[in-house]
C-alpha cells in the first residue's frame, strides 16, 4: 500500500474532549512547531524551497508562508472563542492564499521569524486558559461547531503535519 504524501502523519482525528496531561502535551507541541518548522527547511537551496513536496502540491516554501497564515487564523479564532458567545469565524481560501505574492515568492526567513512570535504569544494564551474555558466554542461555517479542546488538537496536529510534508520530502530525495 502507498503512502498518502498529503497526510504523513495520518488525517486529524477531532477528539470530544481533552484531559489536561493531553492539553499540556498539545500546547508544548504547539510551543515546538516553530523550531520543528525551522530544523526540517535548514539548508535547503532556493530550487528545494520551491520543489512541490507532493505531486500537483503546494511548494516547500507555499508550506512554510501556509502556517504562520493558519496559525494566524486559530490564534484569533481563540480569542474570538474566549470573549464572545459561540462567535461564528470566517474561514479562509487557503489554496488562493498560497497563490499570492507573500505566500509564494519571498524568502522563507521572515514567516519562520512570524511563526515563532506568533507562538510566543499564542502559548500565553493557552497556559492562561482555564479548565472550563476550553469548552467555549465558535462556529465554522464549514466544519460546525468546534471546541478551544478541539482547535488545540487541531493545530498541535496541523503542525506537526506540515513539518512532515517536508521533511518526508527531504527524505525522499536525499536532502
Amino acid at each position: 500500500m502507498e503512502a498518502d504524501l498529503r497526510y504523513p502523519i495520518g488525517k486529524f482525528q477531532k477528539p470530544e474532549s481533552l484531559a489536561g496531561d493531553e492539553r499540556r502535551e498539545f500546547i508544548a507541541q504547539i510551543a515546538d512547531a516553530p523550531a520543528r518548522l525551522v530544523s526540517a527547511t535548514a539548508g535547503l537551496t532556493p530550487a528545494q524551497l520551491d520543489t512541490p513536496y507532493r505531486p500537483g502540491g503546494w511548494t516547500v516554501r507555499q508550506v512554510v508562508h501556509h502556517v504562520p497564515d493558519s496559525h494566524m487564523n486559530a490564534f484569533i479564532r481563540f480569542k474570538l472563542a474566549l470573549t464572545e458567545n459561540e462567535p461564528t469565524i470566517k474561514p479562509y481560501d487557503e489554496a488562493r492564499w498560497a497563490e499570492l505574492a507573500d505566500g509564494k515568492n519571498p524568502p522563507i526567513e521572515p514567516s519562520l521569524r512570524l511563526l515563532e512570535n506568533l507562538h510566543s504569544r499564542w502559548v500565553v494564551l493557552l497556559e492562561s486558559i482555564a479548565p472550563a474555558e476550553w469548552d467555549c466554542k465558535f462556529k465554522h461555517p464549514e466544519l460546525g461547531p468546534m471546541s478551544l479542546n478541539q482547535n488545540l488538537a487541531l493545530y498541535a496536529w496541523h503542525g506537526r503535519h506540515h513539518v512532515a510534508h517536508i521533511t518526508a520530502l527531504r527524505d525522499r530525495n536525499h536532502w
